[in-house]
């Protein structure tokens, strides 16, 4: 009952609730990105959502686009602006997610949205993460993040996958909150970036 319809209700109660609370932080950062980023606020990717579902997931933009004499991107830790730095300290960077949420295409917790050039090296059971819709923050971000290996936050992502609960839920939330408050764990930093996937043994 409350992953197949309570879930989605709590879902949009708490994403309009504090879309409503946050708006005028979402204002300020808004102008002040449109400022830095001569105009462009949002960074817009394609992720696999429920079922790899193709959907487009919201962030502010942190990061400029400069290229090296060849045109290639510079590098994420030269391109993040100053203001974008401090957005990613807060979390702030996460919010327009709500958006996504309140389409249909997140929830609040799940398994984190990753690159649809993952998929291919995921085992079936490491697939099974796509069988509810990714979440802003879920068990493996409470539980360590950049700070484990890859193979350890699928675990986490599929336990959450079969112990679905409102129970559950509330516990991540709250550490969720606990862990922004604190400044740890949930973003990725310079220090401790997110490595990519190469798939697992």
């Amino acid at each position: 009952m409350y992953k197949r319809y309570v879930k989605r209700l709590v879902d949009i109660i708490l994403s309009i609730t504090i879309l409503l609370i946050s708006s005028p932080i979402f204002i300020i950062i808004i102008l002040l990105l449109t400022i830095q980023n001569k105009g462009t606020v949002f960074f817009l990717q394609e992720r696999p959502g429920y079922l790899q579902r193709s959907f487009q997931i919201i962030k502010f933009k942190t990061m400029n686009d400069a290229r090296d004499n060849n045109g290639n991107l510079m590098p994420d830790k030269q391109r993040l602006t100053s203001f974008g730095k401090w957005i990613r300290k807060l979390s702030l960077d996460e919010l327009p997610q709500l958006v996504n949420v309140l389409k249909g295409e997140m929830s609040l917790i799940g398994p984190r949205p990753l690159l649809f050039k993952y998929i291919p090296l995921y085992s079936p059971i490491q697939n099974r993460r796509h069988e509810v819709r990714p979440g802003i923050t879920g068990w493996a971000q409470v539980n360590g993040r950049n700070s484990i290996s890859w193979t350890k936050r699928f675990e986490l992502d599929v336990y959450y996958v079969d112990n679905i609960s409102f129970a559950l839920d509330c516990r991540i939330f709250w550490m969720t909150i606990v862990k922004v408050l604190k400044r740890e764990g949930i973003n990725q930093s310079e220090a401790r970036p997110m490595e990519p996937f190469n798939g697992s043994n």
